[in-house]
């Protein structure tokens, strides 16, 4: 390897940069962009800032001619082509940044440093043959690479022949960087702007490496993962699964049509993971879950060997452990296909088709990902998207390969939602018995097997259900699951209970859907933004309750009951936004009526509503009667039994609460409250 130090200036000397297909896209965040405006912000004007390292490939004449935009450039101004093996990151940051100052200069002919925004252009951005349509981009991706047409139509302005300007996470990163890169410098004056670009394109240094062609450029990009931002894995197995292609002795023309197809698979891939701007998804996460559905063998159903013990753990380590990363150790490996060789005479046509039949999955497998993390929102109980969103909702890693597995087993609308609710049962019950979000171990081995037999065939959907329903009923339903629930309920603290958000949240939800109408009263992103802090979570009866109020109407009662009472499920409430914690002490109706910002009950959520019209007073007996009719509400929701009121009573440790019976019957109202005229209206809903 040839190396030295050069500025950008030099380095942007008859040459021309491209980002290979074997490269990710542009994944620096603004803790990264922060990163670099303070570096460049730091250089003295005598000092110069060393960027780091700048490896790069010669572009052999077999390729760079096959590049017609290019051809001009470098045949006739004897341009050299050059991959940027390491150290993209860096440099698109430098050109994003270069391209925004270039923008606030007004005209072609307006200079900075004694070089007008004309000569920056044709220097760093692109060339033009004879000042005609040809272009030729100094910097850019390879046409294969999505980000290609972005970058020349939303980074640099560039009008483009081709409408494919495809999203990705990477092209949103490339978006990211140019408006905050804009916002930095857009009170700049000209002295600024001036000392801006002399640093960007004077003052950095870095390290040039030319690779020679005796090393093998996909093993180098490889091994230089330890620099700036670190790949993650997925981004790694496209250049192995590229770096393999190299390899295998087949016709060359299949082989080109094998690389067009990884490429055009990962195209995909990032184009979904990316596709909701708002929440990008993580490329491994997806990785992990596709890993565990192909490559990981269903446990038996019942061990009697050490081989069934073998498998059964290997189904709790694939998702507990990292063990996906087999994909670059073991399975797909320089290692493995040389083996195969030696025994097998086709081994290289049909490591291709291993190769090509893999990338294929991935990308099929990626649209139904996003379509998992983005469903429809609605109210309609028979659709899949409602139940998705709920399992959204508990937010568990372990369900995704779950929830993958039905999707890709049956398109069928029914299916999938009896599937998804008896999911959300069996999940929201293992999570009541033992109080925490579990890992795959406790809560969700059996169902990852069930989904490791559905994907493989050896059960069908409705097969898959059943067992699901099964194994809800043994563990949950029988006499020794229904007592661990109750034990775990008893005497519980719920304010610091981890469910108790999906569950009030899903109580809301029941109230709404039984108003007919649409309107949501608690935004979910919202209400769990503060989770931690429990700010969406009301003590009805205050955690200090100075109040008058309230020593007169819980008066008599020792400390632990008081405690007992201000913890329990029934003094707690959804509120339909967080409320100032200085109100938390007022009276009840002061709370039900307050006029402060809107914050009243009768202005809050469908819970708030309903309590403001259920209760005149808050009393320990109104305590229990809400607490038993929250009971009610699981019971119904989930499919559980709790005993008689007298068990509920005893497991909720309200027993010293008298009269210890229930002040309304069973069933719940919902309550509409008119702000404008500030009435409360009732409306008996539902029996339960």
């Amino acid at each position: 390897m040839k190396n030295n130090l050069s500025t950008l200036s030099k380095m942007f000397t008859e040459k021309l940069f491209r980002i290979p297909d074997y490269q990710r896209g542009y994944a620096w965040t603004k803790l990264q962009l922060d990163d670099f405006w303070s570096d460049l912000n730091q250089i003295e004007k005598t000092g110069n800032h060393y960027t780091g390292v700048l490896t790069l490939e010669t572009v052999s004449p077999e390729i760079y001619n096959t590049w017609p935009d290019d051809e001009w450039i470098i045949n006739s101004k004897n341009f050299f082509p050059y991959y940027v093996v390491d150290g993209q990151q860096r440099l698109t940051t430098c050109i994003i940044l270069i391209q925004c100052i270039s923008e606030r200069l007004t005209s072609d002919s307006e200079s900075l440093n004694y070089t007008t925004k004309l000569e920056i252009q044709k220097k760093f951005i692109f060339d033009s043959k004879d000042s005609g349509i040809s272009r030729s981009y100094i910097f850019g991706y390879e046409k294969d690479n999505p980000s290609y047409n972005f970058l020349k139509a939303n980074i640099f302005c560039e009008p483009s022949p081709s409408d494919r300007s495809e999203i990705t996470a990477y092209t949103n990163n490339l978006l990211c960087a140019k408006n905050y890169f804009s916002d930095c410098i857009k009170n700049f004056d000209k002295i600024q702007l001036n000392d801006l670009y002399q640093r960007v394109t004077q003052k950095l240094l870095f390290n040039i490496f030319t690779i020679s062609d005796d090393v093998d450029v996909c093993v180098a990009f490889e091994t230089m993962n330890n620099r700036g931002k670190p790949l993650s894995y997925l981004e790694l197995l496209k250049n192995r699964l590229i770096f393999i292609s190299t390899k295998i002795e087949s016709d060359k023309t299949e082989i080109k049509g094998l690389r067009t197809v990884i490429n055009e698979c990962w195209k995909t891939i990032y184009h979904y993971l990316g596709k909701n701007k708002n929440r990008p998804l993580d490329d491994d996460f997806f990785l992990r879950a596709h890993y565990f559905l192909h490559f990981i063998t269903p446990a038996p159903e019942a061990y009697s060997t050490p081989e069934d013990y073998r498998k059964g753990r290997a189904v709790v380590r694939a998702l507990s452990a990292q063990t996906y990363k087999g994909l670059l150790s073991e399975i797909f490996t320089l290692k493995s296909i040389l083996a195969e060789r030696e025994e097998n005479k086709n081994a290289d046509d049909e490591y291709m088709q291993k190769i090509h039949k893999y990338s294929m999955s991935l990308q099929e497998n990626v649209k139904i990902w996003y379509e998992i993390f983005n469903p429809h929102e609605n109210n309609d109980e028979n659709s899949y998207h409602f139940w998705l969103t709920k399992l959204n909702r508990l937010n568990i890693d372990t369900i995704y390969p779950i929830i993958l597995s039905v999707m890709l087993s049956t398109k069928d609308h029914n299916e999938r939602t009896r599937a998804f609710k008896e999911i959300e049962r069996n999940i929201f019950l293992s999570m009541m018995s033992t109080g925490y979000y579990a890992r795959a171990d406790s809560v969700c081995f059996d169902m990852l097997n069930f989904a490791l037999l559905l994907k493989n065939k050896n059960i069908n959907i409705n097969e898959f259900i059943e067992k699901i329903k099964n194994d809800t009923i043994f563990k949950y339903n029988d006499n020794d699951g229904s007592k661990r629930i109750k034990e775990y309920l008893r005497n519980k603290n719920y304010y610091s209970w981890k469910l108790i958000h999906y569950l009030f949240f899903e109580y809301n939800l029941e109230i709404q859907l039984h108003s007919k109408t649409d309107r949501k009263k608690i935004d979910w992103n919202l209400f769990i933004e503060n989770a931690d802090d429990y700010e969406s979570i009301e003590h009805i009866y205050p955690q200090k309750a100075q109040n008058k109020y309230w020593r007169e109407k819980f008066k008599g009662l020792k400390s632990g009951q008081r405690e007992a009472l201000k913890n329990v499920i029934g003094n707690l409430l959804p509120l339909s936004k967080p409320k100032n914690s200085s109100l938390s002490n007022l009276s009840y109706p002061e709370k039900v009526k307050s006029s402060t910002d809107g914050v009243g009950y009768i202005y809050g959520s469908y819970a708030e509503n309903e309590i403001s019209a259920k209760y005149s007073d808050w009393t320990p007996q109104a305590v229990l009667d809400r607490s038993l009719h929250l009971l009610d509400f699981i019971e119904k929701r989930w499919g559980i039994s709790f005993g008689k009121d007298a068990e509920k009573i005893d497991m909720l440790g309200l027993s010293f609460v008298q009269p210890n019976t229930r002040l309304h019957q069973k069933r719940y109202y919902y309550t509409d409250v008119s702000t404008s005229q500030n009435k409360t209206k009732g409306k008996d809903i539902k029996k339960i």
